[in-house]
């Protein structure tokens, strides 16, 4: 897994314009929260697709990030968290130790 770590507006502000023609996936991180170290080391472990670029936020070091990518794509924040974007708002979201790497793909808009 390539993280891209996501630590300002401007690099989500880039996402968001990327995703119109390639998916985007953030994965809300907290460094301090068993369950999302599993949900990360799971998502490591399974076949990463090529198409797809993977941005990982550290919760507890940027909250306001957080917060700014709860407020722009109109879901409610959760940890750990993935959100899947496409042209530019989140297609799907899911938390805890529901999110699979398989269900990311089924949304995915062809």
């Amino acid at each position: 897994m390539n993280w891209s770590v996501l630590t300002t507006e401007e690099q989500l502000n880039d996402l968001v314009v990327k995703s119109t023609y390639r998916p985007q996936l953030i994965f809300k991180h907290s460094t301090r929260c068993s369950i999302s170290q599993v949900v990360k080391t799971r998502l490591e472990r399974s076949e990463v697709p090529a198409h797809i670029d993977f941005h990982y936020l550290d919760l507890l070091s940027n909250r306001s990030l957080s917060n700014k990518i709860s407020e722009d794509m109109n879901v409610d924040h959760e940890s750990p968290q993935v959100l899947l974007i496409q042209n530019g708002s989140c297609v799907f979201t899911e938390s805890h130790l529901v999110i699979r790497m398989e269900d990311l793909l089924e949304k995915l808009i062809v």
